[in-house]
């Protein structure tokens, strides 16, 4: 009996925290029409504003990933010399206010750093650009993917990979055929909190780039330029299109961990 009374406690508490979320996405569904959502929806501005926004969380996501899994690899299986330092470091973006990782990465992108002059060679500026937008977005979401992957590293047994080099296979080879594989669930989950964090960043981006705009960004224009009446249809869309897509990678992420 007490088992059961704290157990409906428990749930009550869950449905009142399940509002709190349900609540506020609810209104804003129900605080536009359709036809205004219709006729938003094919505005240009919008359009092109949301394929940004989805272009550069992605891009940003893959190409980061590139260096960021194999990173998280060597945090898993290797102790060195100050690498608490370097995990605390790895976690820096998701504890300091967006407006100051904005500000932190204008500095590192901005016309007269190594990478700005990199960029001026090539024949464009970071910032007020989409590859800006791409590293503002990734600098505050690389930590999910970091964490996430090195989890799966840890969760894979090390006596399969010392079997493996025992048998003759490349430590590169073992890598890509035994670490990876079975550390993938963690990994694409990692993938997928980064995708959806760098779409959802604003704080960053908008020092980097007020144009071209991220949804985000242009749900906050619209709102201090026309007022809420005109944000709400903006929000609404974009609310819709990103639970498409992390319902199509959640629902890839469940189908792999069936298989």
């Amino acid at each position: 009996m007490k088992k059961q009374g704290l157990q409906w406690v428990f749930s009550i508490l869950g449905g009142l925290i399940l509002l709190f979320v349900l609540g506020p996405v609810l209104g804003l569904m129900f605080s536009s029409s359709p036809h205004k959502l219709f006729e938003t929806a094919q505005d240009p501005e919008v359009k092109n504003s949301i394929m940004l926004t989805l272009g550069t969380s992605m891009a940003g996501t893959f190409l980061f990933a590139l260096a960021a899994v194999p990173f998280s690899w060597i945090l898993a299986r290797y102790q060195f010399p100050l690498k608490k330092l370097v995990t605390a470091i790895i976690d820096l973006p998701v504890v300091i206010p967006h407006s100051a990782a904005g500000i932190a990465v204008l500095g590192f992108i901005s016309r007269d750093t190594l990478l700005g002059r990199a960029g001026s060679l090539a024949g464009f500026n970071f910032v007020g650009h989409p590859a800006g937008i791409m590293i503002a977005m990734a600098f505050v979401s690389l930590p999910y993917l970091i964490n996430a992957a090195r989890d799966g590293f840890l969760s894979v047994p090390e006596r399969l990979e010392k079997a493996a080099l025992t048998l003759g296979a490349s430590p590169i080879r073992v890598f890509f055929t035994v670490s990876l594989p079975l550390a993938w669930k963690n990994i694409l989950s990692g993938l997928i909190l980064m995708f959806a964090r760098g779409m959802s960043e604003f704080g960053a981006v908008v020092i980097i780039a007020y144009h071209p705009m991220i949804t985000p960004v242009l749900i906050y224009e619209r709102f201090t330029s026309f007022g809420l009446k005109y944000a709400q249809p903006v929000s609404v869309i974009f609310i819709l299109v990103v639970l498409v897509f992390f319902m199509i990678l959640r629902l890839l992420l469940s189908n792999s961990k069936k298989s």
